[in-house]
């Protein structure tokens, strides 16, 4: 008895593919990240002034939102072709050890993305117009 086994969608195959050349510039961008929190923990440390440390916070907040642009399409590349479609093949890629390994490098970014947003970034006061 053959068992009728449903072929991926042509979407998924792309937005796999997509994923899998997004996924190679991983480790590029994490360095990009690595070396703008270096920048931003130096500033810190040398009392720089709120209008560079709001730069360096926001070049700091992009090159993590691309890292981990990435890592979730490394993440998804690797969970398989299946997976785009499938719920089931998403849990089941999970649990993988590479899969665990992505899902765990994703939560760590987003993580360290919304503490950068909370709590590295100055807040710097709009100027008020002059009143006549």
């Amino acid at each position: 008895m053959a068992f009728f086994r449903p072929r991926v969608s042509r979407e998924a195959e792309v937005r796999y593919h997509a994923d899998l050349e997004i996924s190679r510039t991983f480790p590029e961008l994490l360095e990009k990240a690595r070396k703008a929190e270096q920048t931003l923990r130096e500033l810190r440390a040398a009392d720089a002034d709120e209008v560079e440390l709001l730069g360096a916070g926001l070049a700091f907040d992009k090159a993590l939102t691309e890292a981990l642009r990435a890592a979730e399409a490394g993440q998804r590349s690797t969970f398989g072709v299946r997976s785009y479609d499938d719920r089931i093949a998403r849990r089941k890629a999970k649990a993988t050890p590479a899969g665990a390994m992505w899902t765990a490098e994703v939560e760590r970014l987003r993580t360290l993305r919304e503490e950068n947003r909370m709590w590295g970034i100055p807040r710097i006061p709009r100027p008020v117009p002059a009143q006549r």
